[in-house]
């Protein structure tokens, strides 16, 4: 991700307002050059205004960051809409990367609870269609052009690859985003794609899935986990995925995972 200095990058961070999204905002920060954008979207509005203060106070004053905020619902086109008009408003000189966050979903129940295609859609609105709607909007806002960089972060799990009884709505979405992934990288040689697996992460998805997931041997795998410190933290495994961008030598729609590198 390195680049000539003064020469602008975009980022964008969906999915901004906590969790590893939080961490990797503060980790970005520190690296972008001075007048670069770092684009904070999730759905509120106050956490996201609260992360942004915290770091213009610790890097703003330094490295003259414009960081940015959108409140908006990705699950909803108007939600899309806005976050690529978002981008469109922002000059890039070099480097434009997004990534890509998703939720958790009910992990308390089995697929055969799964009745209502409504719920169902609600969920897949949010974390496929939602992302590629907004990936494929902002890849079309900044198109190919000699000198500009374009990547996609797909924040990607083991559950995209291996399922977990009662989280049948996570896998399938991290399954399918995966996918969609590898074909944008098919069509799109010029574009850096990455699925990355930050692997188990002490975060309240994390928390969430400790407390609730209907699969009784999961959960007891995760608390065990959480009791005998084997989660991860943010920092660490946002840094494995920092120079993973850095280095710059992976092959684009790979899905890579921290406990590979």
């Amino acid at each position: 991700m390195s680049y000539t200095a003064g020469q602008k990058a975009l980022c964008i961070i969906t999915g901004a307002s906590k969790g590893f999204g939080w961490t990797l905002a503060f980790q970005l920060s520190c690296l972008l050059k001075p007048r670069s954008v770092l684009m904070l979207v999730a759905r509120t509005a106050e956490q996201l205004n609260r992360l942004k203060e915290d770091i213009i106070n610790l890097y703003g004053g330094q490295n003259q960051l414009d960081v940015r905020c959108v409140q908006a619902d990705l699950e909803k086109k108007e939600g899309v809409e806005k976050t690529v008009q978002a981008a469109k408003e922002t000059s890039v000189d070099r480097q434009f990367v997004l990534f890509g966050l998703a939720s958790l979903g009910d992990v308390s129940r089995f697929a055969l609870t799964f009745t209502d295609p409504v719920e169902v859609n609600r969920y897949l609105a949010l974390n496929v269609s939602g992302a590629l709607s907004v990936t494929a909007g902002v890849l079309q806002a900044l198109p190919r052009r000699l000198g500009l960089r374009r990547s996609v972060v797909n924040i990607s799990s083991l559950c995209a690859l291996k399922p977990f009884p009662s989280w049948v709505l996570y896998c399938t979405g991290k399954a399918a985003r995966d996918m969609m992934f590898r074909v944008l990288a098919a069509e799109e040689p010029d574009v850096r794609v990455l699925s990355y697996a930050p692997g188990p992460l002490d975060t309240d998805m994390q928390l969430q899935a400790r407390r609730s997931s209907g699969d009784l041997q999961l959960r007891r795998s995760f608390s065990s986990m959480f009791s005998e410190g084997q989660l991860l933290s943010c920092e660490e495994s946002g840094a494995k995925l920092m120079k993973l961008l850095l280095d710059n030598d992976f092959q684009s729609g790979s899905h890579l995972d921290f406990y590979e590198l």
